[in-house]
């Protein structure tokens, strides 16, 4: 059954994210149902997801409130339109999402992906200064190496090289400032002696071109693609109070971070911020569907009036609020709320942050750092030796053959397992992974 599986996968699948040089290696296990932490495959092997399936699965697999929730909603409405229509389950998701925020004043905007999400923020922020005839501030400020999906407008203000060089032409042109990384200071500072000079180049963006800014976007606390960058929530406080001087929308892309992965339910809580707009996904439904959200506040959702002039959004997509994709995000939320899933993950990434400290004895293993339910480090390129990137994948594999799923970022290895798991779990798989490290030196 696996090996007709794999040879249908081979003839008609393209894989999002993976090189045609991995299709030649021995079959990927085909996965048929998960619980709990675990994937299983068609062979019976159990896999703990140590990356929380791209980072979506904070309530870990089949949820039995979340697949309760999903198969009543199934049977009684499958998918209704939000453009002039309404239903009760995007209305409770949306009431009940905004009771997170410090100002409950906002609308949310459903989407489908994460990148969606951020497309309509992009374009929120952008209209936001033309209903307000301040047309000519329509450019963005972002981070180098940011990541905020693969569509046109998610590239532009997350360009990544080594992912999106050949869509260069296509893209509007950002501000990038440098980007900060706690565990490799550009500027040789430990925390204790940190005044943020990191900020230099993201005030200097602002002091020149302040005044045709729309917006400033960036994932807080943590650049995930980029390789687990960890920053200071002292940035982020910087950039939102010089968001606020030069009246920029600061946008925070949480669909990674949000739902408790740092230990907040949100990551901007740890800067003690109120963002303009904060793009969510991922674990919004639990993983368990596709469905993201922009959530606005209501002073800038009012300048979209239709009168005098039109300034309607017309912007959509048509799965928006799909009620199935909503019943599994109300159910989380709550589960959320009811099960201190927050609070939880809180007291296990404080393990995880002590356990993960073992790793920087480790030969070739340096810039280890945490956050919450993150836990990072990079392998190096010796001298004549093996390249961290190859060694990393070697790492994987390993790990793969003793039933662990993680997937480096070049040679930046994590682990962001779901919130859900226990603490026994936890502390053997990172000592899976110290020894697979060791093993690998």
């Amino acid at each position: 059954m696996t090996r007709h599986y794999w040879e249908l996968d081979r003839k008609s699948i393209w894989h999002p994210y993976t090189k045609h040089s991995a299709m030649e290696e021995a079959s990927f296990p085909v996965i048929t149902r998960g619980e709990g932490i675990y994937l299983y495959d068609t062979e019976g092997n159990r896999y703990t997801d140590a990356i929380a399936s791209w980072w979506a699965c904070n309530l870990g697999h089949s949820h039995p409130r979340l697949v309760a929730a999903i198969t009543r909603q199934a049977q009684e409405l499958q998918h209704s339109i939000l453009g002039n229509l309404t239903h009760s389950r995007a209305i409770e998701v949306a009431s009940e999402l905004i009771g997170f925020f410090p100002d409950e004043r906002r609308r949310v905007l459903f989407a489908s992906d994460g990148a969606s999400a951020v497309e309509a923020s992009l374009r929120v922020a952008v209209q936001y200064r033309h209903n307000m005839g301040q047309g000519e501030r329509c450019r963005f400020a972002a981070f180098e190496e940011a990541y905020h999906g693969d569509t046109v407008g998610a590239m532009s203000v997350g360009y990544m090289p080594s992912f999106h060089a050949a869509y260069r032409s296509l893209l509007f042109p950002v501000h990038q400032a440098e980007a900060p990384c706690c565990a490799r200071c550009r500027h040789g500072l430990t925390p204790d002696a940190c005044a943020v000079e990191c900020f230099a180049s993201m005030q200097r963006i602002f002091e020149q071109h302040g005044e045709e800014l729309a917006g400033v976007i960036v994932e807080p606390l943590c650049q995930g693609a980029a390789g687990m960058r960890i920053y200071s929530p002292l940035y982020l406080r910087r950039l939102s109070e010089w968001c606020r001087k030069y009246g920029v929308l600061l946008i925070v892309d949480e669909i990674a971070m949000g739902f408790g992965r740092t230990g907040k339910m949100f990551a901007f809580e740890h800067a003690g911020i109120d963002p303009d707009i904060v793009c969510l996904g991922k674990s919004l439904s639990g993983g368990c569907l596709p469905m993201s959200a922009a959530v606005v506040k209501e002073e800038i959702y009012a300048t979209f009036s239709d009168t005098p002039e039109d300034h309607t959004f017309y912007h959509g997509h048509t799965f928006a609020g799909n009620p199935i994709a909503a019943a599994a995000a109300v159910e989380c939320l709550k589960v959320y709320r009811e099960d201190r899933i927050v609070e939880r993950a809180e007291r296990l990434g404080r393990i995880l942050a002590d356990r993960i400290e073992a790793f920087r004895n480790l030969p070739g293993v340096s810039a280890v750092r945490s956050l919450g339910m993150i836990g990072a480090f990079e392998l190096d390129d010796p001298p004549g030796g093996e390249a961290g990137t190859a060694r990393a994948q070697r790492i994987r594999r390993s790990l793969m053959e003793q039933g662990i799923l993680v997937r480096p970022l070049g040679n930046v290895l994590y682990l962001m397992p779901p919130l859900i798991i226990s603490q026994e779990a936890l502390e053997d798989t990172i000592d899976a992974l110290h020894d697979a490290v060791a093993g690998a030196a």
